[in-house]
């Protein structure tokens, strides 16, 4: 039975990683339970998978718990499919999306295609590289559910740093009285008479 090995990296923290080995005939939830094994984040958790490109565009869903939305489509679901049934490439790659409410992004690439080793108990954590974030905003913006005590903001009628009165002072250098005078000047002026 091949072996296929997946670097799974945390989007936002590509210094953090984890290198899985996991059996070919593995579903897809297999590999969504021992990636969270190794990051302690609990399982159960509305989760996706996405069949992606070498730029990581995300392609055909494979969901764990989908929405009701999603069923109506039928999404594919983890359980059911085996990893096998994806892997077109070598270094085939998908986009994990964990937890939709305050998600976590996860970059899953095949690495490598092994021959299973006898003895050895499958799936298997090869590698680890990096502490997780310990608590789910970490990866992301607080999130705060109480109403600010606040909420009127003023209107602000400075854009970009000019008052909309301010905005053309700095082009007109000559005071409104003289107008008249400067143009006057402008017009038989043609900036050579001087030279002569």
């Amino acid at each position: 039975m091949a072996i296929y090995r997946f670097r799974v990296t945390f989007e936002d923290y590509e210094d953090v990683y984890r290198e899985i080995d996991m059996p070919s005939k593995s579903t897809f939830l297999d590999m969504h339970e021992e990636i969270h094994k190794t990051t302690g984040y609990a399982t159960d958790t509305s989760s996706s998978f996405y069949v992606s490109n070498d730029q990581w565009k995300k392609g055909t869903e494979i969901a764990f718990k989908p929405t009701q939305r999603k069923k109506d489509v039928e999404v594919l679901l983890m359980e059911n499919i085996r990893l096998s049934k994806f892997i077109d490439d070598p270094h085939q790659k998908f986009y994990y999306v964990y937890n939709f409410d305050r998600p976590y992004d996860f970059q899953v690439e095949l690495i490598k295609i092994l021959k299973e080793e006898a003895g050895k108990d499958y799936p298997a954590l090869f590698k680890s590289v990096g502490q997780v974030p310990k608590t789910m905003t970490a990866a992301n913006f607080p999130v705060s559910d109480a109403v600010e005590e606040d909420e009127y903001v003023e209107e602000d009628d400075t854009q970009y740093g000019v008052d909309d009165e301010d905005e053309l002072d700095g082009f007109d250098s000559e005071d409104e009285d003289e107008e008249g005078e400067g143009e006057e000047e402008r017009e038989g002026s043609s900036g050579y008479e001087d030279e002569y």
